[in-house]
């Protein structure tokens, strides 16, 4: 993403932000908006694991 598309994202995200959002908020977006891109990106990239092996590693048993 070029930067002039991330400033003109991050401005559609602080003004879909409440008029009372403090700086905690706008850092909690923005963060959120980062993770979820980087998580498509491996997505896109083929960088994932199958649930079940995610499940193994953590000792998670339905």
């Amino acid at each position: 993403m070029s930067s002039a598309n991330v400033k003109q994202q991050a401005h559609k995200l602080v003004d879909q932000l409440p008029d009372d959002a403090t700086w905690d908020d706008v850092v909690y977006e923005m963060v959120t908006r980062c993770e979820i891109e980087k998580g498509l990106a491996d997505s896109d990239a083929g960088r994932t694991m199958p649930v079940e092996d995610v499940e193994k590693e953590f000792g998670i048993s339905e």
